[in-house]
């Protein structure tokens, strides 16, 4: 059974797609004791403030009508950010040659959480970033993913 997120994004893809944006990741997370539907969007020119409420106007009745979200929820429209999350293998694949940082679940053999180099390539199982040497990282160990940005 497809995850809420999964539904959400294919409900949505098109429409954000007619507003001239991308559909970046959807995010569907309880902070405290509100449910949030997070919609990231991108372009190549940059998102703006427009940009996300010609989105948010464009969705919001289709995701109503839809109801895959039995608990109210705010809806959040923004951009990834300069630093994003990696999530998706196409995000993955968008940023080989990348510096990421790796962050894992526990302490890995080397007594390491936390990586930073190169992503050099991935397959379904494995990562392998570029540091003095290569890494490979096993992806179930894999917290997080996100781009770094070197000011």
């Amino acid at each position: 059974m497809a995850s809420i997120e999964e539904k959400v994004e294919n409900l949505i893809q098109s429409k954000v797609e007619e507003t001239g944006c991308e559909l970046y990741d959807v995010e569907y997370v309880k902070e405290g004791k509100n449910h949030i539907l997070r919609v990231f969007i991108d372009k190549e020119t940059g998102i703006n403030v427009e940009d996300c409420e010609k989105v948010n106007n464009a969705i919001n009745d289709i995701l109503d009508e839809a109801n895959y979200i039995k608990d109210s929820y705010y809806l959040e429209v923004s951009s990834p950010g300069i630093e994003r999350l990696l999530r998706k293998d196409k995000h993955l694949k968008q940023n080989i040659g990348s510096e990421i940082n790796v962050k894992l679940f526990k302490k890995d053999e080397e007594a390491k959480k936390e990586y930073q180099g190169i992503l050099k390539e991935f397959d379904e199982n494995t990562i392998t970033i570029t540091m003095e040497n290569d890494k490979k990282i096993e992806r179930k160990n894999i917290a997080q993913i996100k781009t770094i940005y070197n000011w």
